[in-house]
This record gives structure tokens, sequence and C-alpha cells, in this order.
């Protein structure tokens, strides 16, 4: 019989000689980090390493080994190109945004707000600028980032995420389509109310209008009601506004009770979403490529090569640098068939060695990379 601590102890030896083997290794891979930056030679070289995986491969004697032969040295030349770049591309790398102190808000100041009057995004703009600003709404995404790309407004506020239904599609699509960029969030509370006419009842309400967001977010409250049918609406500000000029009594809007209370209409029914923490997160948008100081959270979007282990690989970045990734989001490639573009927000600064070293390799590694923006959580 094999005894198992006798080969525990041969195990312990190998991994002892990878070990050293290793730290070679790494120690050679700054000799050719040092001859890259004299020579300005770019670190990724895919077809040298594919022709070094095929032979390591053949030094395989079976296909099980041949299969973990590709997987550790992949993960090898991956560590190696890591330690490259923080010795070279990280050294160099420009921050395309510019570092300010602060936000120059001030009376003149344009603001752009999604939706009508009464709207949650109202909301959060005057809780984040106040309402001591120049301000005006449009009816459309794409309106707020027109707007800011033709010097209409200096800033948007577009809502991006809610906690109980998820990111918004259109935003992301847009945040790709415009050089636009995101400079701060905010974090507003959603408490989703049923408004109607003074003298309707809950009872003989038909149609519910508002924002397909809002829809989800209350449909379990909606469901409980047989009589009522969900319609979709621009907004939930603009489905309050359509059942004041309507002036018909079966119909309803799911609004906040602000703009119950800007439209004059009666609260048939409070707190009707199913999710008590129910938030949704909102954006301010710039055409400025510009970040606060002090701004702790990047977003940033890529695209990849659709090949095994290609979003594995690119996640790595964040893990050897330390970096707290905190969402990710994806979107399909337009034209393209099951390949996505990866939406990611992580914790840091776009001063940090950490985030300068991971743009870095990702920039290097992906097919396309676009910093979205770097701001401060709220």
């Amino acid at each position: 019989m094999i005894d198992l601590q006798q080969s525990r102890d041969e195990i312990d030896k190998v991994d002892k000689k990878i070990v050293e083997l290793f730290e070679h290794r790494m120690q050679l891979t700054k000799d050719v980090a040092e001859y890259k930056i004299n020579t300005g030679k770019k670190i990724l070289d895919k077809q040298r390493e594919q022709e070094k995986l095929d032979k390591l491969m053949n030094l395989a004697g079976n296909d099980f080994n041949k299969r973990g032969i590709l997987e550790l040295f992949t993960q090898i030349m991956s560590m190696s190109r890591k330690l490259q770049y923080s010795l070279t591309g990280a050294a160099g790398y420009e921050i395309p945004f510019h570092q300010i102190d602060k936000l120059d808000i001030h009376a003149g100041t344009k603001v752009v707000c999604f939706g009508v009057k009464g709207s949650y995004t109202e909301q959060a703009m005057e809780e984040y600028f106040s309402t001591d600003i120049t301000s005006f709404h449009v009816p459309t995404f794409k309106g707020i980032m027109e707007a800011i790309k033709d010097g209409s407004a200096d800033y948007g506020v577009l809502p991006i995420e809610n906690t109980s239904t998820g990111g918004i599609s259109d935003i992301y699509d847009l945040l790709v389509e415009y050089d636009n960029y995101i400079i701060g969030e905010h974090v507003v509370k959603i408490e989703h109310a049923l408004l109607g006419l003074e003298g309707s009842e809950i009872d003989n309400i038909r149609n519910v209008y508002s924002h397909p967001q809002a829809l989800m977010q209350s449909s379990k409250f909606i469901s409980q009601h047989k009589n009522m049918a969900p319609v979709e609406c621009i907004s939930t500000s603009d489905s309050a506004k359509k059942v004041l000029e309507d002036k018909d009594l079966t119909q309803a809007a799911i609004a906040s009770k602000r703009a119950g209370s800007l439209y004059g209409l009666k609260v048939l029914a409070e707190g009707i979403n199913h999710e008590n923490l129910n938030s949704t997160r909102f954006i301010i948008i710039t055409r400025k490529k510009e970040y606060i100081k002090n701004a702790n959270k990047i977003s940033i979007c890529f695209e990849l090569p659709h090949e095994s282990g290609s979003l594995y690989n690119m996640l790595s970045h964040f893990i050897y640098n330390n970096l707290n990734m905190t969402k990710i989001e994806s979107r399909p490639l337009e034209g393209r068939r099951f390949e996505y573009r990866f939406f990611i927000d992580f914790e840091g600064n776009l001063n940090d060695a950490g985030v300068k070293n991971a743009l870095t390799g990702i920039g290097e590694e992906a097919m396309a990379l676009k910093i979205l923006g770097n701001y401060s959580t709220m």
C-alpha cells in the first residue's frame, strides 16, 4: 500500500521547487519589462503566447495534463503581464481626466432633468444641486445626452439603476454612444403611491399609468387588484400629469406623493412598491472629462474577444490590484451575435497606482475600453 505521508512529503518538495521556479520566472519577467521599457515594445504579444502554450501542451503525456498545462501557463502568463504593467504601463499612464476640487455650482449653472416636474429625477436633481440653479426638463434619456453634448446644459441627471428592477439598459447604451461622463451620483428612496382624481375610488380604477420601471416595482400591488391594467408612460410624473389632464375617474398613476401634490391628485394608496428598501441610483453627467479629487468610485466599459476565459482574465486585473468591484452589467454588441460589452463599477480614484495599473492592463487586452467617470458614492 502507498504511504500517504510519504506521498504528501514528496508533493511538498515538488511544490517548494515550483515556488522557487515561479519566483525565478517573475525575476526574468522584470528583465523582459526593462527591455520593453527601453524599446517601447507592447507587453501583450498574443502570437508569442499562443505559440508557447502550444509547445508546452505538447510536452504533456495525456489530454488531462494538456488541459492542466494550458490552464496553468495561461494564468502564469497573465500574472507575468500584470507584473510588467506595474513596471511599465502604470508608470507612464496618462489620466485622460482633469482633477477638480469641487463642482462650480451657482444660479447660472444649467442642469437638464429627465421627465416633467414632480419626477423622482427632479427630486434627485434638487437634492444634489439644491434649487439655486437654472434647470429644465426633457422627455427622453437621449434628449438629456443631446443637451449635454450641444452645451444647452452643463450637467444632466439620469436614473441608471434600481434596487428592485436592476439597471436601465438604455442609459448604458447612451453612455457608450455619447462622449459624456459621470461626475456624480445620488440615491433616492422610492416610495410609490397610487394617485387619482378627487372623487375616484381604488375599486373603480381600470388603467394604471406609469414608467415601466415603476409598474414592475408595483406589480404585486397591481396584480392584487384584478380590475387594474398597467399602461406604460414616459415617466412617473408624466403619468400623474396625464391623469390630471384626462379627467377620467377610472384612471390612476403610480408616482410619488410629491408628484400627486404638484398635480392636485388624491392618494388612493401609498407604499405600493413591494420592496420596502426600494431605491434608485441617479448619475450626474457632464461633457467634460473631469473628476473631483476625493472621488472613490470608477465606472468603465470594455469589449472582449469572443474567446474562452477572456472575461475571467479581464476581471483578474481587479483582483491582482486589490480593487473592489461593486457591479458588473453586460449589453449585447450591435451586429454581433452573442458578443457583449461589459460595464464595471469599482472602488478607487484615477490617481491610485492600483487603478492605473488595472486600467493599463485592461486597455492593452480589451478590444475597446472607455472610462465612463470617476465620482463619489453617496
